[in-house]
């Protein structure tokens, strides 16, 4: 995934409003820039960390500029727009950077499916092979030892998905969920069960349902960002 143009950066002086940062530029002057992340953000907004932001063409935007990247005082990069996560998932799919998933044929993005009425990030199918569902969650919170956690804060919305997952790998699909790192310190992946602990119980059943767990890390730029490497995981 190239950014076009490439992105420019500035200085956090804050987040707030959740969906709102103030940053400012090489010239002093301050400018608000969207944040597409509800999250935490936990280690990833700190002030005075350096921030790059994209710009839209969209003239009807409020907010023209989007928060991307942080860069952190131990020098680690970190994607902060989670809508990132999805497009390079897909992106690594179709170019078969994933090695596990290269045998599929179609590819579609957020399909209905499941019993409590979600939509699952994408969709593989091919000839011969069971449907296989995909969920996506980005990976960013960084504990000292290089162990990355999933979640950064409570997610019911997660938990629903482990449940619809559980119950595609029941019904004979292949369901994997898969972890997107996106922050360049990480080094493992986990559950961090001392934040949301239902989460970890729905995840040790997902497993024992034939839910299949893949982890991957993103290189990330101001020019770009591709799915690189794949990552150890643990429950």
């Amino acid at each position: 995934m190239k950014f076009e143009p490439e992105l420019e950066s500035g200085k956090l002086i804050k987040r707030y409003k959740r969906f709102l940062a103030d940053i400012k530029l090489e010239d002093n002057s301050e400018r608000t820039i969207h944040c597409a992340n509800t999250g935490a953000m936990t280690g990833c907004a700190e002030p005075d960390s350096t921030v790059f932001f994209s710009t839209s063409s969209n003239l009807k935007r409020k907010y023209p500029n989007s928060w991307e990247l942080s860069v952190t005082e131990n020098n680690h990069t970190i994607c902060v727009n989670t809508l990132r996560a999805n497009q390079l998932v897909v992106e690594a799919i179709q170019e078969q950077n994933i090695k596990e998933l290269t045998e599929y044929d179609e590819l579609k993005t957020e399909v209905k499916y499941g019993s409590e009425n979600s939509r699952i990030d994408i969709l593989l199918t091919g000839k011969s092979l069971p449907d296989c569902y995909i969920e996506v969650k980005s990976v960013t919170l960084l504990s000292e030892s290089g162990q990355g956690f999933f979640p950064d804060a409570v997610t019911t919305r997660g938990q629903k998905h482990l449940r619809e997952l559980s119950e595609m790998a029941q019904l004979g699909h292949k369901a994997i969920l898969f972890f997107a790192v996106l922050h360049s310190g990480i080094e493992k992946v986990s559950i961090a069960h001392h934040i949301d602990q239902q989460y970890h119980s729905l995840l040790i059943d997902a497993i024992e349902n034939g839910v299949n767990i893949l982890c991957y890390q993103a290189e990330m730029s101001s020019k770009e960002m591709k799915i690189v490497r794949k990552l150890p995981f643990s429950i």
